[in-house]
């Protein structure tokens, strides 16, 4: 298939424009769409979270010359590219081997079925029940990113220990009362919480949570969240997205008429 074929699949799921409103709306940056195009066709592709080197050289192995990432393989400016350096050395490694490169970020945070709706249906699952009564704090035109739901009734501690199961991950924090009853959840995929999602997870009309779920919290967050009486669950970076881009797999997958694979760095989950 042809590189510009696969990223029209890939946007007809995730439009780019997502990214651009997202962007233009909220005040956020970002760098998703072909990243590295050797112009070759392409014949299987790889999908992993990041372009990192064990991902490289699963694609290596599998003589896949497309790996499609969540987050950008290039995401600030750059002004030189070097093989002895990690970033460029990868680069290097990708160009070497005719392997082009697709990142689909904050698109996909925000897109329907997206991997920040793919976080609440996942909490849902663990909580027991599906999402009811949500709230988005940043619609988009077709999509969203951070969401207040309702869930069945569980604790804190079962919510949190269903959540490794689900989320594939032993690496969950928890902060607050266990024995907690949780009723309405807050979630914002990767490291989205900020003052402002707090607000809102505990606003009295669109918020009203118990629990808010995400990850990479910083330290003066995890005390605001506990004064204002929210429980916290913290997930690592990778579990928190991993979940969401393996829905987004299987979506591709199905449309792509080439071999495709799932490349999982589970030291980071």
């Amino acid at each position: 298939m042809k590189l510009s074929e696969i990223y029209k699949i890939a946007d007809e799921i995730a439009p780019k424009r997502l990214s651009d409103e997202y962007c233009r709306n909220y005040g956020a940056y970002d760098n998703s769409g072909v990243l590295v195009d050797t112009g070759e066709d392409i014949k299987s592709v790889l999908f992993t979270l990041d372009l990192s080197a064990a991902a490289i050289a699963k694609a290596k192995e599998i003589g896949a010359n497309l790996i499609i990432t969540h987050h950008p393989a290039i995401y600030g400016k750059i002004s030189h590219i070097c093989d002895n350096e990690p970033l460029g050395g990868k680069l290097v490694e990708c160009i070497k081997h005719g392997i082009s490169v697709l990142s689909m970020h904050l698109n996909l945070d925000g897109a329907a079925g997206g991997i920040d709706e793919s976080l609440m249906d996942g909490v849902c699952l663990a909580a027991g029940g599906g999402a009811e009564n949500i709230s988005v704090m940043h619609p988009l035109t077709g999509g969203g990113y951070g969401r207040v739901y309702d869930v069945k009734e569980i604790s804190l501690a079962d919510l949190a220990k269903n959540m490794e199961k689900v989320f594939s991950t032993e690496r969950i924090l928890v902060y607050g009362d266990k024995t907690k009853t949780i009723n309405r959840a807050a979630s914002f995929c990767g490291s989205g919480v900020d003052e402002g999602a707090i607000s809102y997870a505990l606003d009295e009309y669109e918020g009203n949570a118990d629990v808010i779920i995400s990850s990479d919290f910083k330290h003066h967050l995890i005390s605001l969240a506990l004064e204002e009486g929210l429980a916290i669950i913290i997930l690592t970076h990778y579990a928190s997205e991993n979940y969401g881009f393996q829905n987004y797999y299987e979506k591709m997958r199905r449309q792509l008429r080439i071999p495709c694979e799932y490349h999982t760095d589970s030291e980071l989950l």
